[in-house]
């Protein structure tokens, strides 16, 4: 649910405006728009808004092309953010089941019925979408379902969480829950704002094979980065 592109403050655009805040479970949770663009703040932390998200359509594009051309593969997404991962998913028919991490309800009801629904309502009314309240890292170590790609957006990266107990998922540990929940020869991407190749050995160390990094031009800054692997056996 993140992107390194902080356009928090132009003076162009005056103060950002905040639309929503909440306590949530994982600390304070906000959406303001600032000029045209909306924003999502967690604890403070800029995590995404609704500038660019050419790197999230392809965290999506990207597990769909190193699948095996298996017919109508199910995918989770692990992050709802501004919704980019999640309507390019719906907007392509190759994709069975569309499952939807996101443990902030204040995202998720910004989508069902608030100022991010402009994003995402047409996925949402497709019949293969789902979306799950619950933590992502709980989610693959808890779950008996089961998928043909796992597309994580869940921080700023395997070295940049938004939360302490997010780091647990990009260890041996949480990368062996994630091979749980994959089917044989699925795909894990991971979105990052950089790469690192110490959480690429990690993939390599927990059996991952085919581990790459692609990078993805951005409007402005360091391009994103998209870790791909194809799980274990």
């Amino acid at each position: 649910m993140t992107t390194s592109h902080d356009t928090s403050y132009d003076a162009s655009h005056g103060a950002p405006e905040v639309i929503d805040r909440r306590e949530g479970p994982y600390g304070e949770v906000v959406l303001r728009r600032h000029g045209g663009l909306l924003q999502i703040i967690v604890n403070g932390c800029f995590l995404m808004d609704t500038s660019d998200g050419r790197s999230e359509r392809r965290l999506v594009e990207a597990s769909l092309g190193a699948l095996d051309g298996r017919p109508g593969p199910d995918v989770l997404i692990g992050g709802l953010g501004v919704g980019f991962s999640l309507a390019h998913a719906a907007a392509e028919p190759r994709w069975g089941r569309i499952a939807v991490v996101e443990r902030e309800r204040a995202i998720i009801d910004w989508h069902r019925a608030g100022p991010l629904a402009g994003l995402s309502s047409r996925a949402l009314a497709d019949p293969r979408t789902e979306i799950i309240e619950a933590d992502l890292v709980a989610y693959v170590n808890e779950t008996s379902d089961t998928y043909d790609a796992l597309c994580l957006d869940i921080d700023n990266g395997p070295e940049w969480t938004v939360t302490e107990g997010n780091e647990n998922l990009y260890s041996a540990a949480g990368l062996a829950a994630c091979a749980r929940v994959l089917r044989p020869g699925g795909v894990l991407a991971v979105w990052s704002a950089q790469p690192s190749s110490d959480f690429a050995r990690t993939l390599g160390n927990a059996g991952f094979r085919q581990v790459r990094t692609e990078e993805i031009p951005v409007a402005r800054g360091v391009p994103d980065v998209v870790h791909l692997a194809i799980g274990p056996g």
